[in-house]
């Protein structure tokens, strides 16, 4: 994530954009947006410009990187010289000079032409595109006490000057800004979710059946889950008491796929339903990070610094995360 060392600021040319310096002051970064939408079939794309000064940079190059990382342990721990990060993505190009260069000959976005207007001609557009089986940004929640950056998936941008894009980056001369791959959620609901299931006691001559619907397929951040439940009790037992609840599953892939689930809203009713009787009753459940705070190794959406966050948002790929 993006460190503290560095100011981020947001500045307006009759729009908003986000500025990050080098610390030397000699490259600095605009970007339109850090938040960057996955449509399924395509991501956006992370445009802006690198403003340089040339008397600093001379016959030297400033090279751009994208990076996509999964962070599984704390980077403070080295084991036999080995990190417990694994990269997943990285795009590199040349941002300066841009002669024949897939930089120099791409057209120029708006926000582009408008930055390098306002900036002037020592201004240089770079352009990225991730493709869309990136996994998006995720952070697991830290257990209390755990210091330096979380386990997760992040995305970084990076701008240094150097003779060739594989040089180690100087802090002084190179910027850093912590990036945002978001799932698209579909603005069109879908078929309303409902199942059916049947439960068989041992002498008992009938069967308990349940039926479990939701109000609607997708839902935002905040938002209530009302769950209508239908109990017909035609068995010979009586049922107690009715719990329902919202888990959240994340596969996590390091050297085999394990499935951690976890309770993030419940809620359970004293309901006595005798043998030959029916109920129809609506449950209301609001998953949400605040109560859930406790609770280690939670997914959580990726975070810009220390902004907040939420639970994770559902993902429809399969990601090494």
């Amino acid at each position: 994530m993006d460190d503290g060392s560095s100011k981020r600021q947001a500045t307006r040319f009759c729009f908003r954009v986000f500025k990050k310096s080098s610390p030397n002051g000699k490259i600095t970064v605009y970007l339109g947006k850090r938040d960057f939408v996955d449509h399924i079939s395509h991501v956006d794309p992370i445009d802006g410009v690198v403003l340089i000064d040339p008397d600093y940079v001379k016959d030297r190059k400033v090279f751009g990187h994208v990076l996509a990382a999964f962070r599984y342990g704390r980077e403070d721990l080295d084991v036999l010289g080995l990190t417990f990060r694994k990269d997943l993505y990285l795009a590199a190009e040349q941002i300066y000079p841009q002669d024949n260069t897939a930089q120099a000959k791409r057209p120029l976005t708006r926000l582009q032409e408008r930055l390098i207007k306002k900036l002037g001609p020592n201004a240089y557009p770079f352009y990225f595109e991730l493709p869309p089986h990136c996994p998006a940004s995720v952070t697991l929640q830290p257990a209390p006490g755990d210091t330096g950056k979380p386990c997760g998936v992040d995305y970084e941008l990076k701008a240094f000057v150097g003779e060739t894009q594989d040089d180690k980056p100087h802090k002084r001369n190179s910027v850093r800004l912590a990036i945002r791959k978001i799932m698209y959620a579909p603005s069109k609901q879908g078929e309303q979710p409902s199942i059916e299931v049947s439960k068989e006691f041992m002498m008992s001559p009938n069967r308990l059946y349940l039926e479990a619907s939701l109000d609607k397929e997708l839902y935002h951040h905040g938002e209530s889950i009302a769950v209508n439940v239908h109990i017909a009790n035609n068995s010979n037992r009586t049922v107690k008491k009715i719990k329902v609840s919202v888990r959240q599953f994340a596969d996590i892939c390091l050297f085999s796929t394990a499935q951690y689930k976890c309770t993030v809203a419940e809620t359970e009713k004293a309901c006595p339903i005798g043998p030959g009787f029916t109920l129809s009753k609506v449950f209301t459940l609001t998953p949400l990070l605040a109560n859930n705070k406790d609770k280690w190794g939670l997914a959580l959406d990726g975070q810009l610094k220390h902004e907040d966050t939420n639970l994770a948002s559902s993902t429809l790929w399969w990601g090494p995360f």
